[in-house]
This record gives C-alpha cells, structure tokens and sequence, in this order.
C-alpha cells in the first residue's frame, strides 16, 4: 500500500428496486423478486441528512445511487438537485454518481451540477458477463466508462469477484481495468441471497486477500475499496485487508444489505495504526 490513509466512502440508495436487467448478482432487479426495500426517490431532504451522517463519521466520499439500467433527463435532473444540495450543505465532500450507463451530454450535466466522480462498474470479464446478464452488454459498460473520462469526471470502476469466473477472467477483467485506469477501483465480493439465481458460497478468506494484492499489484496509483460483501468474506480478518493493498472501504450499509456500524470501522483503522483521510484527496 502507498499510504498510511484510509478513505471511507458511504452509499446513499436514491431509488431502490425498480430494475428490469437481469444482473443474477444483483437484489435491485425486479426479476429475482428478492425481499428488499423498493422505493422510487428519497426526499432530497434525507439525502442530505445522511450525507452530513456520513461525513461526520469520517466518509469524504458520498455516492448517489440509482436503479435501473441508466441515466434519463429525470435522473440527470434529480441527482443535480441532489448534489447542488448536499455540495451547499458540506465542503470538501467527493460527491459520485451512480446511475447506470450514460452518454457524454448526460455525464457533461452531471459535472455541471457539481458531480465529483461517475462510478460505473464493469462488474467481470468481457467473455463472461453474458453469463450473469442477458439484457445489456459489457461493451455498454466499457463504453460508458470511457464517456465519464471525457466528460472530465473522475471515474470509479470496479466490479465483483466470486461469481463463478475462472482464473482467466479475473487477468482479462483487471486488463480491461488497466486500460480504463480509473482514479478508485471498488472490490466487491458476492454476497449470496437466496432469491438470486447466481448460486455461489462467499469466497476463502485467503483467495479474497491475494486478489486484493493481485489488483493493487496491477493497479499501484488507485484509491482501492474494498466495498460490498466485505463483512461475510473477511469476517474477524477484516483488517487485513489493508496489509493486502486496499486504501479505503465503504462505511455503514450497502445497496440492500447491512454493513458494520461505522463507529467500529474508526476503531478498526485507529487500533492498526492508520489515518483516516480528512478530505478525498488525503
């Protein structure tokens, strides 16, 4: 790891449970019919008060995230509101969007409005993302991806391990990654449910560590998250994940499951010595 400083980044689910992909990782899709919360928005309101909840705990990166395939003009229009008020509430706060695939005018909107960062995953493999999803293409995520650097937004690429893809796979999806060279890569790592049809057990600790050194080996310079998933696959090893190369990780709940309470992941980074990063440039 290059550092001693940890980043901590908190997810805002802006509309939950309305998509019609059929991700076979993902709770969100409305095929899968998984027991989760569905809504269409929060109030701008509640955004911002958990924007203010998230930075108090220590977060210097805030993600607004939609379901659904991509962005429209109500989406473009909803999270420029919702950034504009939360940007006028707290400075020095890394505001990411997360709205699916994009064009270059949607993303140029974005950044307009004060969009700090686009992330948009490409979630596995280019050979094997068919596998886990029939309703759109990698090349549209990719694509997608390339837009947000265009667009002068930072980009925030990532994807899932432990969805079945071989050792081959994971080389061609970190090459692809390289090839984007996002500014923070987000690891996340397959949390079962059993209403998806992707049928997968958490992966071995010890695997899951080595693929972190393995993308940090690859990709020296990114901010690299460890994100969903993090608590059903490290368990009580959870802080190894530093030692491993990871430099910042998703704080309170995820997309539809629970995650640690964030006071415990201060006490985690101050009992091994690290530094919580005061802004999202250090």
């Amino acid at each position: 790891m290059q550092n001693n400083t940890i980043f901590f980044c908190s997810i805002c689910n802006v509309s939950s449970g309305s998509c019609n992909e059929d991700c076979s990782f993902c709770t969100q899709s409305v095929k899968h019919k998984a027991d989760i919360q569905r809504y269409k928005y929060k109030d701008i309101s509640q955004i911002v008060n958990e924007a203010k909840k998230a930075r108090s705990h220590g977060a210097t990166g805030f993600c607004l995230v939609t379901s659904g395939k991509g962005l429209d003009d109500k989406k473009v229009a909803f999270i420029s509101e919702a950034t504009k008020a939360v940007k006028k509430e707290i400075e020095e706060f890394n505001v990411i969007a997360c709205n699916g695939t994009a064009s270059l005018e949607q993303l140029k909107a974005l950044k307009k409005a004060g969009v700090d960062s686009y992330n948009h995953n490409l979630e596995t493999a280019e050979d094997y993302y068919h596998t886990i999803c029939t309703t759109h293409t990698w090349q549209e995520r990719f694509d997608t991806c390339k837009a947000v650097k265009e667009a002068g937004l930072n980009l925030v690429s990532g994807g899932i391990f432990g969805l079945g893809e071989s050792v081959e796979q994971r080389t061609s999806f970190i090459n692809s990654l390289k090839q984007l060279n996002p500014k923070t890569v987000p690891l996340n790592f397959y949390h079962p449910n059993p209403a998806l049809p992707l049928k997968a057990e958490p992966l071995d600790i010890d695997e899951a560590l080595e693929l972190i050194k393995w993308v940090r080996a690859e990709l020296p310079n990114v901010k690299l998250m460890v994100a969903g998933g993090r608590e059903i696959t490290f368990k009580e090893r959870q802080s190894e994940i530093f030692e491993a190369g990871a430099n910042a990780i998703v704080i309170g709940d995820y997309l539809t499951t629970s995650g640690e309470a964030p006071t415990k992941d201060k006490d985690m980074i101050e009992s091994l010595g690290l530094k919580l990063a005061k802004t999202h440039h250090g």
